[in-house]
């Protein structure tokens, strides 16, 4: 019988014979007298060749430490060898060898026992910590955030923390806080989109401005008002702003003038079709403008607000985040409040498509002295202020009148008297008007022309109003008196 291991079958010519009887495969009974069968004439035989050993090779080789094996150690014994460790001080590959243990084993139940307590060190205790693990004071101000701004997303909140209070947490990071505190993600059901649009940017501020229009309805008054605005394409900087209750091309170029009066003369300025900017016949009064200051006019092509975009896309941010739920007083009170929110875009709101930067860092990049003055005279409640202008002293009286309870309390400018049965009625009164705290004046530059009505300096003049109408009255008036003392001075000639 030889080792299978130490068989090798040498070249041809090499392998001397040897005859080995196999034995049968076949149960017994089978061909031949004793049960075997003869596979290769009268005796099977195989070659096989008796070789040297095998020298065997130096190195080294991976074993099973069966010594370390049987050392099992207690958690309460783990916890010990931890404690001498920290005590003693010796670096843990020279105390590995006193208790019998390798460093990487120490350096394993030191990192369990930090993050799970002596419970981590307990055979089979795999846990991981759960939820997030952004500071307590990350989590709070991510809610807090939410909680005041329910439209913003986990990016923008992202970008806010990391400006504003410096508390960085990426986007998913936030996302995991949110969905701890119980907000879920809904499917709204949404429109195809539009083909791709084709991006452009200037690469410096004052290359390229866009000018446009956008009109709503001052609430209080049912009176409509149109705002015009400018917008440096590099920034997103509003340069001016002014509202008036006509569309007229005087209020477009006191506002151009007073733009580039505060911020310089942007070198093209980008419009669309409309009757303040393009004339079908001729030249309008805005184009005479431009090319007498050496500013290139770009139109765009009809119908096509895409290239506006980003003119465009600031109206939709006043709208939704200003001016549809704030209530106006007059037509000054909108310029003045729609004024501070824009001083809040221009200094306080983060833009995603400038890098969650706001417009003021790219406009005045190369200017920071000129950056931080202007930041100082923007009101830390600007947004606050714009939306619900100066916040008013609550006002809320009860008693007992008749053997009857009843409440008065004010809600806005309603007063609503309230009985004990639940029933509410408003009540007209007219309280002395008391001196109101006056809001911060805005920073962005008003180009709104100054009509007013005539005995009243501050409201707005009426529609279809022109001062030229009481010069008109007072002169008819004056000659018709001169005609008559002429007359009557005919009459006693005669």
């Amino acid at each position: 019988m030889y080792d299978p291991e130490s068989l090798r079958v040498p070249p041809e010519g090499q392998r001397p014979r040897e005859d080995v009887t196999a034995p049968s495969p076949l149960p017994p009974g089978g061909e031949g007298a004793a049960g075997a069968v003869d596979l290769d004439g009268p005796n099977w035989t195989e070659e096989v060749v008796l070789a040297p050993p095998l020298r065997r090779q130096k190195g080294r080789r991976l074993v099973k430490d069966e010594a370390a094996e049987r050392r099992k150690y207690t958690p309460q014994q783990r916890i010990l060898i931890l404690d001498t460790w920290n005590r003693c001080g010796l670096p843990a590959g020279d105390f590995s060898p006193l208790v019998g243990v390798s460093k990487h084993t120490l350096y394993a139940w030191k990192r369990k026992f930090e993050e799970f307590g002596p419970a981590g060190l307990v055979d089979g205790v795999t846990r991981k910590k759960e939820g997030s693990r952004l500071p307590e004071l990350t989590k709070r101000a991510i809610l807090m955030l939410k909680e005041a701004n329910p439209e913003w997303g986990c990016e923008r909140i992202s970008d806010v923390l990391a400006r504003g209070p410096a508390l960085p947490a990426s986007a998913k990071a936030v996302s995991r806080v949110l969905k701890e505190a119980g907000y879920e993600l809904q499917d709204i059901p949404t429109r195809p989109h539009a083909p791709k649009v084709n991006r452009f940017e200037r690469p410096e501020p004052n290359r390229l401005w866009q000018t446009d229009l956008f009109t709503f309805i001052l609430k209080r008054q049912n009176r409509r008002v149109y705002l015009v605005g400018f917008l440096d394409d590099h920034s997103r900087f509003v340069v001016g702003y002014g509202l008036h209750a006509s569309q007229s091309s005087a209020l477009v170029l006191e506002c151009l003038r007073s733009s580039i009066a505060s911020y310089g003369q942007p070198d093209e300025i980008l419009t669309d079709n409309g009757a303040q900017y393009v004339t079908w016949r001729g030249k309008s009064a805005f184009t005479k403008e431009l090319e007498k200051r050496g500013i290139r006019q770009i139109v765009s092509r009809p119908k096509h607000p895409q290239t506006l975009g980003k003119i465009e896309r600031f109206w939709g941010t006043l709208w939704r985040e200003c001016v549809e739920t704030a209530v106006f007083l007059d037509l000054d009170d909108a310029r003045r409040r729609i004024g501070l929110f824009i001083d809040h875009y221009n200094f306080q709101r983060t833009h995603r498509g400038i890098d969650g930067l706001v417009p003021a860092d790219r406009f005045f990049g190369a200017s920071s002295e000129i950056l931080a003055t202007m930041k100082q005279r923007v009101a830390e409640n600007a947004l606050e202020l714009a939306r619900g202008g100066v916040p008013k002293e609550p006002f809320y009286v009860t008693g007992c009148l008749g053997g009857r309870a009843f409440s008065l309390h004010a809600e806005g400018e309603r007063m609503i008297l309230r009985d004990e049965d639940g029933k509410r009625k408003e009540v007209e009164l007219v309280p002395p008007r008391a001196e109101e705290p006056a809001p911060p004046e805005p920073v962005t530059v008003d180009g709104s022309p100054g009509m007013r009505e005539p005995g009243n300096g501050s409201s707005p003049a009426a529609p279809g109003y022109s001062p030229l109408d009481e010069g008109l009255a007072r002169l008819a008036d004056a000659l018709g008196t001169y005609r008559k003392e002429e007359v009557a001075d005919d009459d006693d000639e005669n």
